[in-house]
C-alpha cells in the first residue's frame, strides 16, 4: 500500500494532496496574517521586502496546513480519498466566489 522506501512526506499523493490543499486553503489562511502586515509596517523593511515577506508567509503556512490536512485526511481516509476531497474543496470555493459576484 505504501512505499516502504520513501517517506510518508516524500510520498507523491502527500506532495500533490498537501499542494491541492495548500490551493484551497490559501485565502482563509491569508486572513489571520493581518497582525503580521501590520508589524511589519511598523518594521524596518522597505515596501518591496515587506511585501516578498508576507507572500513568502502566506505560501509558507497555506504549505505546511495543507501538508498536514493531507497527512490527517491520508491516515484516515486514504491519500486518493484526501486528495479528491481537496480538489472537491477548490470547487466548491470558486463557485462561491463565483456565486457572490453580481
Amino acid at each position: 500500500m505504501l512505499d516502504q522506501t520513501t517517506g510518508l512526506l516524500l510520498q507523491s499523493s502527500t506532495l500533490s494532496g498537501g499542494l491541492f490543499w495548500a490551493i484551497a486553503l490559501y485565502l482563509p489562511l491569508s486572513a489571520p496574517l493581518s497582525r503580521f502586515e501590520a508589524s511589519l509596517e511598523s518594521g524596518p523593511l522597505s515596501a518591496p521586502w515587506r511585501q516578498a515577506a508576507l507572500v513568502i508567509s502566506s505560501l509558507l503556512l497555506a504549505l505546511a496546513v495543507g501538508v498536514l490536512i493531507q497527512l490527517l485526511l491520508g491516515w484516515a481516509l486514504g491519500p486518493g480519498w484526501a486528495s479528491s476531497l481537496a480538489l472537491i474543496t477548490i470547487g466548491w470555493s470558486l463557485f462561491l466566489s463565483l456565486a457572490r459576484k453580481d
